[in-house]
Formats: structure tokens, sequence, C-alpha cells
């Protein structure tokens, strides 16, 4: 199930701001936020993503109608998050990312090569 575009404006703003958005573990809302183990393949001087190219690529992908399905968090149980599975290089694994909202902020939860390469 996808996104309705008011969801997808929401997350796609609070992702290209600096103080709405954030990333750190907690074990009651964990992340496996990896930006600088993901090859950049527009990157000048960076090779690999870091946090703030990483947001940019998730606010334009949102932007441009990336399919986003809609799951039921295990921690926070119940919770929604939202899911791209991103083709940035036709010879890699997918970039699996994982958002949440908060209250007027957006949650990073996964930015990573996809592990589960028969879903991709």
């Amino acid at each position: 199930m996808g996104i309705d575009a008011a969801i997808r404006h929401q997350l796609a703003v609070l992702a290209r701001r600096n103080d709405s958005r954030r990333n750190e573990f907690s074990p009651a809302a964990p992340t496996e936020w990896n930006p600088t183990e993901v090859r950049n393949p527009d990157g000048i001087l960076d090779t690999h993503f870091t946090d703030s190219s990483a947001w940019e690529l998730i606010a334009s992908r949102l932007e441009a109608d990336e399919p986003v399905e809609v799951v039921e968090l295990r921690r926070p149980l119940g919770r929604t998050g939202y899911v791209m599975k991103l083709r940035i290089e036709a010879d890699a694994p997918l970039v699996y990312v994982k958002l949440q909202l908060g209250s007027g902020m957006i949650i990073g939860r996964s930015f990573h090569y996809s592990r589960h390469p028969a879903r991709d």
C-alpha cells in the first residue's frame, strides 16, 4: 500500500530541514542508519553518502513519486513506518530506507544496502 500525497509531501519537507530530522539509535526505536557504507554514484567529492546527502536523496526521491510502502513497526509496536527500496546503481543492491514520522520531525530508521535481494 502506498502513501497519500499529503504524507509524501510532509516526509519530503521534513527530510530537507536539518532541525526536523534525526536518526539516533535507542532500544525502543532501533535504527540501522549507515549512509557512509553506501556508495554515492553522484558524489563529486564524497564517494559515499553522508547524513546530509542521504536525506537529500530521500527528499528528492519522495518528490519524484518513488514508491513508498506503509509498514507497521515492531518497535515501537504499532507505529507506522514508510519504506523505500531505491535503485541508485545498476549493478549494486537496492538501498533500503525506512522512515517514521514524529511530532514535527522525521526519523531515519534505516539507510543501508538491502540484504534481501530476493525481495528487491
